[in-house]
């Protein structure tokens, strides 16, 4: 049995069919990420209505990839743990146990997020559905002390194709979609929220990249296209790549020449 009021997250083990609590969390902060202060704001008024008892939004954050959206979720515990916010990560895999998780943490009196990382589905993937009886679909209410985050790179989370469009119809001035394309919003519509991240500006990713290497004392200008350099040969201008960047130079002897 977890003591909450001491372990700030957990994980769920699906082998064990138990929740494990988490040890050391990572430890980004909300003034770290650049580039998403719309987002940002968003989803920090929306946690701070759930930590008030007031009506709150499950959260989809999708949107290109290393653009910061689970970064920003593990931000918001970081920020609020001492007001009593907790989160549970729950891989795709075990959305099955959903209800179980949910049993065993609506009576405890702290403020709970479910998060899933990466979510998406496939054609014939049946896991979505406990997903949505949890989200707004039983005939028992979703416990108040309880919101569902998930990222991902896919706004409706289901694969989308042009075949399913055939049978949508325009009536009266009015859009009818078809069966299957009603059934990949329908999942999308259960989150109130739903905030796009898109790819970051090359100016994005190089204040990224001087907010890593704040002391270092070098030419900024040879740091920057180190960076770019950097960028180009991962296919990608973003916070993750940032990241790496730092984790691969910033005790690297080159740097002392930039």
């Amino acid at each position: 049995m977890i003591d909450w009021n001491h372990t700030y997250a957990a994980i769920w083990r699906q082998r064990q069919e138990f929740l494990r609590p988490v040890r050391q969390i990572d430890p980004i902060r909300l003034d770290q990420l650049l580039g998403i202060e719309p987002q940002k704001q968003q989803m920090i008024d929306n946690t701070q209505r759930f930590l008030a008892g007031l009506p709150a939004n499950n959260a989809l954050l999708w949107g290109a990839r290393g653009t910061g959206k689970s970064s920003l979720v593990k931000a918001l515990l970081n920020e609020y743990l001492h007001e009593g916010l907790r989160i549970i990560e729950v891989d795709k895999q075990d959305l099955l146990y959903l209800p179980e998780i949910v049993d065993d943490i609506r009576e405890h009196n702290q403020r709970f997020i479910i998060y899933c990382d990466d979510l998406s589905f496939e054609n014939g993937d049946a896991l979505y559905k406990p997903l949505k009886s949890v989200l707004e679909g039983s005939i028992e209410l979703p416990p108040e002390n309880v919101l569902f985050y998930a990222t991902s790179n896919r706004r409706h989370l289901l694969p989308e194709h042009m075949r399913d469009n055939l049978d949508t119809l325009l009536i009266d001035g009015e859009v009818h979609y078809s069966d299957t394309i009603e059934e990949k919003i329908s999942l999308s519509d259960r989150f109130g929220l739903r905030l796009a991240f898109y790819p970051q500006h090359t100016q994005t990713y190089l204040d990224i990249i001087d907010s890593y290497f704040v002391d270092h004392p070098g030419n900024r200008e040879t740091l920057h296209k180190a960076a770019l350099d950097f960028a180009h040969q991962n296919a990608a201008k973003n916070g993750r790549t940032a990241k790496q960047f730092f984790n691969a130079f910033s005790n690297d002897e080159r740097t002392e020449q930039w």
